[in-house]
């Protein structure tokens, strides 16, 4: 009889990390299913939707196979199973079945041949060695601003960039950019990739579960390829060509200036507060030594406050409309006492920028908008 036993906890999180690429339709059946490939040591499990695919390892105890054992199970309802169950469970392959036992409750899954299931990329090329935390961290400062849809498909993906400088990571939604740059890792050639949104986020998801302090970045044929001790993930790439951004960032005759963070978030906040869902932007009067700020709102009432600036030395007083949502999205991932920007005129944009203590190199843009907007 062929038998394996394998940790509960182990098995769950692995099944639940694959149940966004096994529960997405596609125009192959067989991807509803997780291939098993079990063998005296090891499970390997595969998932893939045909644009991104995950597969874990996971070791098992008291196997009697002598040879490699693969078949195909219903992905959902194998997640739905385990979940329920404690400790080590007991599974047994006999007759296209596929038996589990913990305890005393034993359930019986009716398993496939493995054929129909789409062949998994092979021969990787590891490009470098990237610290998870590092990683992560870069993630979670530019990944919110990917917008879901868009009329460009360019811009619901994150662009990766790796050069003899370091790497950056840019998103943008068309009206707000966020980069974030880290020297750390770096390449000796240019390279270059656009990332789609829901493999970022699925990616994110698959490191806060395997806790790997290091993850190897790496391609294989046409896709990108991000692999822990027990796991390899896989996405393909968005043809588009990401928007030149570097124009916008040209902060040449840009005038820099400081204001304090938690009372710059707080008006703000109550700006945004006065929307009531509508699209009306807030005045802001930036001159020597203070920021002016204004908000009318027919229908809801109006907003004035002034905030002291820091370092602003232009004799002009320049006026600027912004939509707070747009500032306050993006002024989240900033946990500086104090905070930096540069400013040009009406027309141009508003760029804050920080370092973090790990040397973490932080811009976030907004566009301002019209006069008009909203009223």
């Amino acid at each position: 009889m062929k038998r394996f036993a394998i940790d509960q906890k182990s098995l769950v999180a692995i099944l639940a990390s694959m149940q966004p690429i096994c529960s997405k339709r596609t125009t192959i059946d067989t991807t509803a299913s997780i291939l098993f490939q079990v063998g005296h040591r090891e499970l390997v499990m595969k998932s893939t939707d045909l644009e991104i695919s995950l597969q874990a390892n996971c070791p098992v105890n008291d196997s009697t196979l002598t040879q490699s054992e693969s078949f195909l199970v219903p992905g959902k309802r194998i997640f739905e199973i385990v979940k329920e169950f404690d400790g080590l469970i007991t599974c047994t392959i006999k007759n296209n079945q596929l038996a589990f036992k913990a305890g005393s409750v034993h359930v019986t899954l009716n398993v496939q041949d493995e054929q129909g299931f789409p062949p998994f990329p092979e021969r990787i090329e590891n490009l470098m060695q990237l610290d998870t935390t590092i990683f992560a961290r870069m993630l979670d400062n530019v990944s919110f601003l990917i917008p879901q849809t868009s009329t460009q498909n360019a811009l619901t993906g994150l662009y990766l960039e790796i050069t003899p400088a370091g790497l950056t990571m840019t998103t943008t939604d068309g009206h707000c950019l966020a980069q974030v740059k880290h020297s750390n890792f770096k390449l000796d050639s240019a390279r270059s990739w656009l990332l789609p949104r829901r493999a970022i986020f699925e990616l994110k998801k698959i490191i806060e579960t395997t806790k790997a302090s290091t993850i190897f970045l790496g391609t294989c044929n046409n896709q990108l390829v991000f692999s822990g001790e027990m796991f390899n993930f896989f996405t393909k790439l968005l043809a588009d060509p990401f928007p030149a951004y570097t124009g916008v960032l040209d902060k040449h005759e840009f005038i820099p200036a400081t204001v304090e963070r938690v009372g710059f978030i707080k008006t703000l906040r109550r700006s945004a507060s006065l929307l009531s869902g509508q699209f009306i932007a807030t005045q802001f009067g930036f001159e020597s030594g203070k920021v002016n700020v204004s908000m009318k709102n027919k229908e809801v009432g109006t907003l004035d406050e002034e905030l002291a600036l820091i370092g602003f030395a232009d004799d002009n007083k320049i006026d600027m409309r912004f939509y707070a949502p747009y500032l306050l999205n993006g002024l989240q991932v900033f946990s500086q006492e104090q905070i930096s920007f540069f400013l040009k005129n009406n027309t141009k944009p508003i760029i804050f920028e920080a370092i973090s203590s790990d040397n973490m190199n932080m811009t976030y843009l907004v566009m301002p908008v019209s006069a008009t907007a909203g009223q």
